[in-house]
């Protein structure tokens, strides 16, 4: 049973002293019992308190760990069900799988292309976290090995036996990779790899009563890192096991399922797994695991997954400043814009587009779009002034010529007084921009 922040408060040391990062040993309180802190932010709380809080101090999702190296995956540890809520904190990892049985040229091939999946999307890497290696067998180990020799990418180990799993495991267990399947057949041998090899293990039940308690059973075993497979394959079954899952741990504290979850993507072709694993996404898986890696398929799944992990609260921007697009020089035109990073890389693109080097001033909007910030009065003459002045750009061009979006015209003479710049209005979308800086600019400059 789940303790109240009051219950929790009596075991605290009532100092208020703050030194947890929240000003009350109540708010604090309120915090351990939401699972929206950790006990270990308290210095001062005493052993007697540590065990009799010891429960209540755990996240209802245990945080795993797949991998050992720079890129190693940390999943779970979410506290909310919906992401306006709070936010949710750890990406699904994608995995894509590779047959064993493949030949150490295909094989080694496939590693490659999946190590090299990645784009970027406004600022960001997205990319493809997992290989999972497939297979039985002497086939398994020399595959695992030739996979963590070849890639920085943690691995899964896809194989039933235990004989196989281990022989796989003294090749690469250094690299943590998770251990899938455990099921109640092999589950004790399993939870010894686990164990022997300190490598998170994957369970995997039909049904999700047999899951919660083959979940008891991997924990008295001494497995302590699970990730869940309910067994489902079909996606409406798989989106009603995984808010089963999410809701018993965080509603119910329902520890037997309180560890994050595993999906496959099965689809006939790489568009129908990709649609299939962006509602695994969604809801909630931990890993989804697919059988094809083809770019345009990724690339969507990729990006809805980054726009579901930002924090809703605290919009991806970059830091403002001057940017220069191409070879600009003296002569180029100068663009502002804001720091929102969808704004900005939507911006430098069309720049780019358009084949004419460009200065970009950015102004610091606290990461939020033009006609935003420019409601919220962000975006306004005088701080274009204040940026334009604070980046240097006027040593940078001999004309004194500055474009800003046509959604806010509106500014143009105010910005002309403070500046002291000539004031262009240019598109006001940014796919006008290439025609814009080709004819209007250029015809003028």
């Amino acid at each position: 049973m789940a303790l109240t922040g009051l219950e929790i408060y009596k075991h605290l040391p009532k100092t208020n002293c703050g030194d947890c990062g929240v000003a009350t040993c109540l708010a604090f309180a309120m915090k351990l019992a939401q699972k929206q802190a950790s006990l270990d932010q308290c210095p001062h709380a005493s052993e007697a308190a540590r065990a009799a809080l010891e429960g209540a101090a755990q996240p209802p999702i245990r945080l795993v760990t797949i991998g050992a190296g720079e890129k190693k995956l940390a999943i779970g540890n979410e506290t909310v069900l919906f992401r306006h809520e709070e936010t949710f904190h750890h990406p699904a990892g994608i995995a894509v799988i590779v047959e064993a049985s493949l030949s150490e040229a295909d094989l080694l091939g496939r590693v490659q292309k999946i190590d090299e999946m990645g784009f970027e999307r406004v600022g960001r890497k997205i990319e493809v976290n997992l290989i999972a290696i497939r297979g039985e067998g002497e086939a398994l180990a020399a595959a695992a090995e030739k996979a963590a020799a070849n890639s920085s990418l943690p691995l899964i180990l896809m194989c039933e036996d235990a004989g196989a799993m281990e022989k796989a495991l003294e090749k690469c267990g250094s690299n943590k990779p998770l251990i899938y399947a455990a099921k109640a057949e092999n589950l004790e041998a399993m939870a010894a790899l686990a164990k022997k090899f300190s490598c998170p293990l994957a369970i995997k039940a039909e049904g999700l009563e047999g899951l919660a308690a083959l979940s008891e059973k991997a924990q008295g075993l001494g497995a302590a890192d699970l990730v869940l497979d309910s067994g489902a394959r079909e996606p409406a079954e798989v989106l009603a096991h995984q808010t089963a899952i999410r809701r018993a741990a965080l509603r119910k504290k329902f520890r037997p399922l309180g560890f994050p979850t595993i999906c496959f993507a099965n689809g006939k072709d790489a568009a129908e797994e990709a649609l299939r694993a962006s509602g695994f996404v969604a809801k909630y898986a931990g890993i989804v695991v697919l059988e094809r890696a083809e770019a345009w398929a990724l690339l969507p799944l990729m990006t809805e997954r980054q726009n579901i992990y930002t924090d809703p609260q605290k919009p991806i921007q970059l830091e403002a400043g001057l940017y220069q697009v191409g070879a600009a020089d003296e002569n180029s035109p100068v663009l502002v814009t804001t720091n929102f990073s969808l704004t900005y890389f939507t911006v430098e693109g069309d720049v780019e587009a358009s084949k004419v080097s460009s200065w970009i001033v950015v102004v610091n909007t606290e990461g939020t779009s033009v006609l935003t910030a420019w409601a919220s009065d962000k975006f306004n003459a005088e701080s274009i002034t204040q940026q334009i002045k604070k980046t240097g750009v006027e040593e940078k061009v001999k004309h004194r010529k500055v474009v800003i979006p046509g959604y806010v015209a509106v500014l143009s003479g105010k910005l002309e007084e403070l500046s002291g710049w000539k004031v262009m209005v240019g598109p006001r979308e940014s796919s006008g921009i290439p025609s814009f800086l080709r004819n209007t600019w250029q015809a003028g400059a």
